[in-house]
């Protein structure tokens, strides 16, 4: 890599890449890229994996069944309009491709792989809608509503990825209505609502044919590199979907992962407790530092700065990995988002931003 400018990473959570890049094992790299619960994955999951091994020599349920259950029973949905996927993305990628939208509306800055997903499937017109730095990139209801007019597919990620803001449900529930009234398929992609959970209109799907919300097991049971995500569809859509599916995309283990991490309350209530004590301290020594964040509902913080990509290479050689967001349309260089993690590592994170700030 010497003499060739680095590239910023598309996604998060890419240590294996920055490995080979700084000579650091991959076990000492802390990788704050990627927005995972500090907990890491619940011990009753553990225990499940290891019990569940014998069960890889047949195939997995190609209907995810026990897996849709547990989802139907614990969001209060009907367990036929749930689809199970190798994470949220391949089911993002799969709306568009089996629902061929002509004009399709994305804001920025958000999650790049719909923009991406629907260019893939056929080249749609799409239709940016701009967040406002100045109001903390919060997206305005009645703007959103306002610019799905002529569209027949909007993406709307809430909590919003990299900003961390959050619709309130009510908000949701206006922006529903209307694109059911506006004929518009609104993909709302929930990938990190359980951090926030009364907020989702999961419960939605039901009366609301153009409302599709995704969800994903990956941010907050830690299940990142099982892949587990799920869609919930209004049945005048789910076949028309479920018909462009592969089969068997989520593995045994995954599924019943999924099963027991939802069953595990007792993570859930410490996944809470943990999140709103770290978040007070990294605000706190953010704050100290005259960093600016942007406030956000879930566990990540998008920040400011204006020597970020000099940061951003120092903390690396570090063995430490912050989220370049210069590729997010709608922010620049400046801007980097940093995941809350145990207390051990947020304090090194603001130790090390408080070396640079002196330097």
């Amino acid at each position: 890599m010497t003499g060739r400018k680095r590239l910023p990473e598309l996604h998060g959570g890419n240590i294996y890449r920055a490995a080979g890049e700084t000579g650091l094992p991959e076990g000492r790299i802390i990788d704050f890229s990627a927005s995972i619960n500090p907990l890491g994955i619940s011990k009753k999951v553990k225990r499940a994996l290891i019990k569940n091994i014998r069960h890889l020599i047949n195939y997995p349920d190609p209907d995810a069944t026990e897996l849709r259950h547990h989802l139907s029973n614990h969001y209060h949905i009907s367990v036929d309009s749930v689809l199970c996927g190798n994470g949220s993305t391949e089911l993002i990628y799969l709306v568009p491709r089996a629902l061929k939208p002509e004009k399709v509306l994305i804001p920025q800055p958000t999650f790049s792989e719909y923009e991406r997903a629907v260019l893939i499937s056929r080249k749609p017109a799409i239709k940016y809608l701009k967040l406002d730095r100045d109001k903390d990139f919060e997206t305005d209801p009645d703007a959103f509503i306002k610019a799905m007019k002529g569209c027949d597919m909007a993406f709307l990620c809430n909590p919003n990825n990299p900003t961390g803001r959050l619709l309130k449900r009510a908000a949701m529930l206006k922006i529903a209505g209307a694109a059911k009234k506006l004929r518009c398929y609104l993909v709302v992609d929930e990938a990190f609502i359980d951090f926030c959970p009364k907020d989702s209109v999961v419960n939605e799907v039901t009366d609301n044919p153009y409302l599709i919300v995704m969800g994903s097991m990956t941010k907050f049971y830690a299940l990142t590199g099982l892949r587990i995500g799920y869609g919930v569809f209004h049945q005048r859509v789910i076949k028309k979907i479920s018909s462009y599916k592969e089969p068997w995309a989520v593995n045994t283990i995954a599924q019943r992962a999924g099963v027991v991490a939802m069953s595990d309350t007792e993570y859930r209530d410490e996944t809470f407790s943990v999140m709103k004590q770290e978040k007070k301290f990294m605000e706190d020594g953010l704050g100290k530092l005259k960093i600016e964040y942007i406030p956000s509902a879930v566990n990540y913080y998008l920040i400011r700065l204006n020597n970020a990509g000099e940061m951003i290479n120092s903390l690396r050689h570090k063995g430490i990995l912050v989220r370049d967001c210069s590729n997010f349309a709608g922010l620049n260089r400046a801007y980097i988002r940093i995941a809350v993690k145990s207390r051990r590592h947020n304090a090194r994170l603001l130790k090390e931003l408080s070396l640079w700030h002196k330097a």
